[in-house]
Order: C-alpha cells, then structure tokens, then sequence
C-alpha cells in the first residue's frame, strides 16, 4: 500500500481544505494520553470517553463543549426501624435499591439527599435522592406488644415490609408490611402466642427476597439485598460502605425478627440480627428485639448511601451538608464519589 507524505496542505479557495475521506486521529485511552508530552493545541480521540479531546496546554478539553454529564448512580434509602416494649419485635425492611443514569448540565446545582435509617418507636427510613432520581425509605419492623391488637403489629409498608410482631394472645399472626419500592420485597409474618417462648417477630424484606416468617419458637430472617458492580469488594472495604462478601458487595438487607429461643439473622446487605441496628451506609433494616429488658427495645435502620461514577474530564463540586469521599482507584476513564450522609447541592463543570 502506499503512503503519502507531506509537510504540508494548501488550501482550495475561500481558505478550505479539501479531503476525500474522513480524517483520522490517533486514538488513546485515558491512561495513554495522560502518559504524552503535551503541548498546547494537541487532539485526539480518547477511547474511553468516546469523544475528540484538546489539550490547552494545562488539562485536555472534550472538542464541541458538552453542556451536560451522565452519573451513573446507585442510590440506597434507609433501612426501617424497629420496637417493641415486650417480647417479639419484627425486624425492619430494607430501603430501595435503585440504579439509574442521570443527566444533569453542568455549571447547575442539583440536590443530593442521603436517608436516614428508622429510628425512635419504630420508624420507617428516609428517602435518598440525587435529583429527580429517589430511593424511599425501608418499611418499620412490626411491635411487640402485650394484649396489642393484632394490626397494630403489622410491619410498615416500606420500599421494603417490615416484619409483623407479636402479643401474648392464642396463636395467631400478624402480617408483614407491603413492598412499594422499585426493588423490594414482602415483610415475614410475626406469630403470637400465650406462651412468650413462642412469641416470635418476622423478618423484614430485602431488595433481594422476602422476609423469613416467623416460626413457632423462631423468628424470621431478614431478605437478602443485591449486589452491584458499580464499586468494588475492596472500595466498600475502603470506604466502609455496603456488606462485602466475598468479591460481592451487597446494599438493602433486612432486618431479622426478635424471639427468645432462636434469634431472626439480619439479611446480606446490612440488616441488622434480632436486638441490633442495621449497618450504617447500606440501607439494612434494624434486627426486632425480643424484649425491651433483654435487648434495647428502639433498634434503628442502616443510613442510606448514593455512589456517582461519571467520566474523569468533569469536575463534581459538593456544597455545605454532604460528607462524601472520592474513590482513589476509579476505572479508567471515570471518577467515582461515595455519599454517606446529609443533604446539599452538587455541581458539575
């Protein structure tokens, strides 16, 4: 084949260049362009972004000026509480487990909320939201509560249901809580009896299955959350966001129901077993105590938690009432930032 060369290109008239086929930059990924010596006026077509970028002699510009960024989001709301001021509390749903790509313009503040977990008597959690994209809160775990009727010992509907409680009547149960999230799943069924061995809370729904129903000296496990592969095992670790297990990072477990022979275990995910609270920054509902003497009677839901990759020739600018952190070892081509409490505006340039 043969090849020409030249120093140089005339121009036609009325100063155009005129070429036949389409002109081709040379193509590197983020890495490899980083690693050129770079003078002021240099292009090329960056693999990783997809885009023709310039280097202005300080940082390289992305050619055409976008005036918008794509967040690749996974938002978690806060897991459900739980309560119970006598034997077999239900434990707490899960907060939603929503992904999703967000458009945003740039040089525009935009609201980032991250949601609590369920706390005082048995509440549901918060909401979580990056813009016009929302994770509802975890359904409350159901009460445990002497001579209580049995639908006050529902579990709250929630992104998540809360697990049903229980009372000291004949046996009977109580129903858990519905799922109205965009990922989430039923609470267990609490069960009451005269006899407070066998009084036993049901588990609360995870993003990933139902919660457990009690049984008949057992509480309910709590559902197990999902997985995501927006993060890495070793960046959760690192950042001390979701439950790692193994090479697998899970949000949005539920909470394990109380009982006094065999406890309800908290779902993969951050839910918390029976007496303890759901783990902080992963959406797990709060584990149902058996009795407000042997266990605290208030357990609360896991926090929520946002984690917004988008591509490392913008920069993100996080106001006052955020705590984030930015992961050290993004993919390539992408920055990574983890929120973990509060509310405020973001804003990308």
């Amino acid at each position: 084949m043969s090849e020409l060369k030249t120093n140089k290109i005339s121009t036609n008239d009325q100063n155009n260049v005129a070429i036949d086929n389409a002109l081709g930059l040379k193509s590197y990924d983020t890495a490899g362009r980083d690693a050129l010596t770079s003078v002021a006026g240099d292009m090329i077509y960056n693999s990783d972004d997809n885009v023709v970028q310039v280097y202005n002699g300080s940082s390289w510009d992305d050619l055409g000026g976008s005036d918008y960024v794509e967040i690749n989001a996974l938002i978690i709301g806060g897991g459900g509480g739980s309560n119970t001021i006598a034997q077999g509390g239900g434990g707490g749903g899960a907060g939603d487990f929503v992904t999703d790509t967000v458009v945003v313009l740039l040089s525009t503040n935009y609201t980032f909320t991250v949601g609590a977990g369920g706390t005082t008597g048995g509440t549901n959690g918060s909401t979580s939201s990056l813009h016009l994209t929302a994770a509802i809160g975890g359904g409350k775990g159901g009460q445990g509560n002497n001579s209580a009727s049995l639908s006050s010992l529902a579990g709250g509907s929630g992104a998540s249901g809360g697990g049903g409680g229980s009372t000291n009547t004949n046996i009977s149960t109580s129903s858990g809580g519905a799922a109205i999230g965009q990922n989430g799943n039923v609470g267990g069924t609490g069960r009451s009896s005269s006899n407070t061995s066998n009084r036993c809370g049901g588990g609360g729904g995870g993003a990933g299955g139902a919660g457990g129903n009690a049984g008949t000296t057992s509480a309910g496990n709590g559902g197990v959350g999902l997985t995501t592969s927006l993060i890495t095992a070793a960046q959760a670790t690192t950042y001390s966001v979701g439950e790692v297990s193994g090479s697998d990072v899970y949000f949005s477990g539920g909470g394990g129901g109380g009982a006094q022979l065999t406890n309800g275990a908290g779902g993969l995910g951050g839910g918390g077993n029976e007496g303890q609270n759901g783990t902080v920054n992963t959406g797990g509902g709060a584990g149902g105590p058996f009795s407000y003497t042997t266990n605290p009677g208030d357990t609360a839901g896991g926090s929520g938690v946002i984690i917004a990759k988008y591509p490392d020739s913008f920069t993100m600018t996080v106001g006052a009432g955020l705590t984030s952190s930015t992961v050290s070892d993004p993919p390539s081509g992408f920055k990574i930032e983890i929120f973990t409490q509060g509310t405020g505006s973001v804003s990308f340039a």
